[in-house]
């Protein structure tokens, strides 16, 4: 028994000075935790205020600048735009520019003199049901407003009209985000493990003796990755409409169009992985390590706007948060590839920066 207790602690020994030796693996015993605790506890908020919205104000008067004044005052809603009509407001809300229009029409005085019928209409995007349940909150708030005839039983200030999700159906929300999400798993996954295998192997090494230049060598190993991410989304996409209901919108080749893009930028981001770890093992750690951030700042599972600054900043850097954007405007609001471009410039410049780092580090790391 004493020896037995002697080699299990040997072996253990053992491990621990070899935890110590790996710095990146003793690094993420440490950074994980953090990581998720401050995400967490810090950027990860429900309680969302301060969407983004537009006033088309049709009728100018001193009731109608009191009533958007009311509704800036409730941090409900920040005010970024003033445009004519509701057409304009049907736009921004197809570019994903705001999450909430509020129309005031022409005969606001006689609508509110009368106190029959809502004064005027909130339009909201509704793909994400958690900021359908905010903008609701605005109804509650302006039952009692004080710009309204006293009367028993006031009609609410506002009628609202939901767009896009008017079930408020969560699936919606989930399965173009899902493509992303699925895509960031695995097509960073992939290409770390798969060079970092070709390099455990001596294969990589063998390779690069080969006339085959570097450039080609790392395009040609992310090449067959891009068809497969494509597959990818063509199955979730099917899946989503035949299981879940959930038809794109939009053009198919806008949505294959922005997946290439964004399936580019996550394939460099493997190879810049590659380059930092030493086994299989450390590339799936490193890969989950992005992985974490990702999935919680992108907009897929809590409302962006719900975060505060400092997160969105953080999350305005990961390629995530700009596809499930872009994905959420072509498949559910049936946007256009030039009205989401805002968010392509940022997975290009992306993709130059890794691909360039990955370059870098390739040849430091095998010459």
């Amino acid at each position: 028994m004493k020896r037995f207790f002697l080699r299990t602690a040997s072996i253990a020994f053992k491990e621990v000075v070899q935890l110590l030796r790996d710095r990146l693996t003793f690094g993420m015993i440490i950074g994980i935790p953090a990581l998720q605790l401050l995400l967490f506890g810090y950027a990860i908020n429900t309680d969302v205020r301060h969407l983004k919205g537009a006033v088309a104000d049709q009728a100018g008067t001193r009731a109608s600048r009191d009533l958007v004044a009311a509704v800036a005052a409730s941090q409900v809603v920040d005010l970024v735009a003033e445009v004519a009509d509701a057409s304009e407001l049907e736009e921004l809300l197809r570019k994903g520019r705001i999450s909430v229009g509020i129309l005031i029409p022409r005969d606001l005085e006689r609508r509110l003199s009368s106190n029959d019928r809502p004064a005027a209409q909130l339009l909201v995007d509704a793909t994400d049901p958690v900021i359908l349940g905010v903008a609701r909150g605005l109804l509650a708030m302006q039952h009692a407003d004080p710009l309204r005839s006293p009367r028993a039983a006031p009609p609410p200030m506002f009628e609202m009209r939901a767009w896009y999700n008017p079930e408020g159906r969560s699936e919606v929300q989930i399965v173009p985000g899902l493509v992303g999400v699925i895509l960031t798993l695995t097509m960073s996954l992939f290409t770390s493990v798969a060079i970092v295998r070709e390099r455990e192997s001596g294969n990589l090494e063998f390779l690069i003796n080969t006339p085959v230049r570097r450039s080609e060598l790392m395009i040609g190993k992310i090449a067959p990755y891009v068809i497969i991410g494509l597959i990818q989304v063509s199955l979730i996409l099917l899946l989503g409409r035949y299981l879940f209901g959930v038809v794109l919108q939009g053009s198919l080749v806008d949505f294959y169009l922005a997946s290439l893009v964004f399936i580019s930028a996550t394939l460099t981001l493997g190879l810049l992985i590659s380059t930092f770890a030493r086994s299989q093992f450390q590339a799936m750690q490193m890969t989950m390590f992005f992985f974490l951030p990702s999935i919680l700042l992108s907009g897929f599972m809590f409302p962006f706007e719900g975060m505060p600054g400092a997160a969105q900043y953080l999350a305005e850097v990961l390629p995530l948060t700009h596809f499930v954007r872009m994905a959420r405007g072509i498949m559910l609001r049936g946007a256009s590839l030039t009205e989401v471009s805002r968010d392509i410039w940022p997975l290009i410049g992306f993709f130059t920066v890794t691909l360039v780092a990955s370059g870098l580090r390739f040849r430091k790391r095998l010459d």
